[in-house]
């Protein structure tokens, strides 16, 4: 199978390596604006060649979009103005609304799935792309209803490839669940970073750091040109989180204002049951029967 990939950072080159590793691609065509990156991919071989756009997504089964959601949202249209009639078109975004809108009239829509590998690290670039990357993890499908059932068995089925497995949601379920598991985390840890950056003996502090702080702070890492989009696109959900989280913080902040310990004790217990919903080898797994259930089976 000949498949492109528009975006050659961590997320497109850790799809490219585990596709050819499965055997699922047997060509692979990289489309990337930076120059740089172009070059490292096709040393490091996670593609066959590199074209531009318009020759890229030419004569081609699949195309995997795998850039930030600001640039998708722009581009999205015009490569499906440029398919073949059969081809496939996916992306990887992890902002689904805005994007679904754009392209609910066009004529090729049914060959577009909306898709969300919820899987990543702070890094990026070719260089950052990872075996295994996407195994174990959950891959969102949105809104099936609205694509052909030959690109969403296609999709499907490259998913499964990557040792992923397969929740189906609303653009909007889709948007709503991931601002909170997703995007709150890192506007968390952009603003725990700026906090103890804003110390005037920070240095003292970066030299006691240990494996807590440093585990939470990681995503504070991550590039501002892809989370910067997804927080523009997502911004009325992600507001609804901070404010959900802010509510949590200001109530342990009141019990150690108001030596509430007795209160206290029982926010930490309650968090603690955390181990309880969460599962133990994988953590994006919901050990809940009845929330598995109507993730994990295709509505009619």
């Amino acid at each position: 199978m000949k498949i492109t990939i528009i975006g050659l950072g961590l997320i497109g080159g850790s799809i490219a390596k585990d596709l050819r590793n499965s055997g699922f691609a047997t060509e692979l065509v990289g489309v990337e604006s930076n120059e740089e990156h172009a070059e490292q991919a096709l040393e490091l071989g996670l593609v066959d060649r590199v074209l531009p756009l318009d020759e890229g997504v030419k004569k081609t089964d699949l195309v995997v979009i795998a850039i930030p959601v600001n640039k998708t949202l722009e581009l999205l249209p015009v490569i499906l103005d440029n398919i073949d009639s059969g081809t496939t078109v996916t992306d990887m975004g992890s902002t689904k609304k805005q994007l679904v809108e754009a392209v609910k009239n066009h004529g090729r829509r049914k060959n577009y799935v909306p898709a969300h590998p919820m899987s990543g690290t702070e890094n990026s670039g070719p260089t950052a792309a990872l075996v295994d990357l996407f195994r174990g993890k959950i891959a969102i499908i949105c809104d099936q209803e609205n694509s052909g059932p030959q690109h969403i068995a296609l999709i499907e089925k490259m998913f499964q490839n990557l040792g992923m497995d397969i929740a189906y949601m609303t653009s909007d379920e889709q948007d709503h669940s991931t601002a909170f598991v997703s995007h709150l985390p890192h506007a968390a840890a952009y603003a725990l970073a700026n906090a103890v950056q804003a110390k005037e003996d920070r240095n003292i502090i970066f030299d006691l750091a240990s494996g807590g702080f440093r585990s939470t702070v990681r995503l504070a890492k991550s590039s501002g040109s892809m989370w910067h989009p997804i927080f523009q696109q997502n911004r009325t959900y992600v507001v609804e989180a901070l404010n959900v989280y802010i509510k949590h913080l200001t109530e342990f902040r009141d019990c150690m204002k108001k030596e509430d310990d007795e209160k206290m004790w029982a926010l930490i217990e309650n968090a603690n049951r955390i181990r309880g919903i969460l599962g133990g080898e994988n953590p994006h797994l919901v050990k809940n029967e009845e929330t598995i259930t109507k993730l994990y089976t295709k509505k009619s």
